[in-house]
């Protein structure tokens, strides 16, 4: 349980996540996420980071739980404050970040997936944001670079998701694999990319981010207020309270 870190092989770095049952992370498991990726980065051995995840998903999103177990506003500020320093980690890696996504993918999973630099699925990989059932909102700036723009708003406003096939179509998915391909394919996207020189793939990588045209930072965090204007409200709570009694 919890974030561990393995290098199958020469110049790869595997992370995986495994919070059981659903990977719906707690606070603390952001951080550690967003401390293991860094790590990785900053090893000048590494020249790409293969994310990935155990169980059942890729991530379920934030612990809602955790939430509702707290009077405050303490486990809010810190999943948020969490998520940005996960989602910035993967961003921001010295390195390229291939993200090996199987079963779900929900919530904080996009903002991971979103931020990555290539995305290999298997084929029973869903993709969405529940955001508006779970009494917050975010990570539109993630689902934005996975699809069209008008189709991202409508998998917002409806908390729909969709397939690894369609995100394939759209080109935002590498390939779709059968599930027990998932990390052989990974492993080998990562192996074609470690091949490169090691300086010059760091460079690449910093060069590609610096024209990115939107600042996922900055517009994540705008995201990010919203949640706690909701908060503020009392209409995150009462949505969020729905949470587990669906019928």
């Amino acid at each position: 349980m919890g974030v561990s870190t393995a290098c199958p092989e020469k110049g790869v770095c595997v992370v995986t996540v495994d919070f059981p049952p659903v990977n719906a992370l707690p606070v603390q498991g952001w951080y550690e996420l967003a401390d293991a990726v860094r790590r990785a980065g900053r090893d000048r051995e590494i020249r790409c980071v293969v994310l990935a995840a155990g169980g059942r998903g890729f991530n379920a999103g934030v612990d809602i739980k955790e939430l509702q177990r707290d009077p405050g506003h303490d486990a809010l500020i810190g999943a948020n404050r969490g998520c940005h320093e996960a989602f910035g980690a993967v961003y921001e890696c010295e390195v390229p970040v291939v993200a090996a996504v199987h079963g779900f993918c929900l919530g904080g999973g996009i903002g991971l997936v979103g931020n990555a630099d290539a995305v290999v699925a298997s084929d029973d990989a869903v993709f969405g944001l529940p955001e508006l059932d779970r009494g917050a909102l975010g990570a539109a700036t993630h689902l934005a670079r996975l699809v069209p723009q008008h189709l991202m708003r409508t998998l917002y406003y409806t908390s729909r998701t969709v397939t690894a096939a369609e995100l394939h179509a759209h080109g935002s998915v590498w390939r779709v694999v059968p599930r027990d391909a998932l990390r052989t394919a990974a492993l080998e996207l990562a192996r074609e990319i470690a091949a490169k020189d090691g300086g010059l793939i760091r460079m690449a990588k910093a060069a590609i981010n610096g024209i990115d045209p939107v600042d996922v930072h900055r517009s994540y965090r705008y995201e990010q207020g919203f949640t706690f204007e909701a908060n503020l409200g009392g209409i995150a709570g009462r949505v969020r309270d729905t949470f587990g009694k669906e019928a």
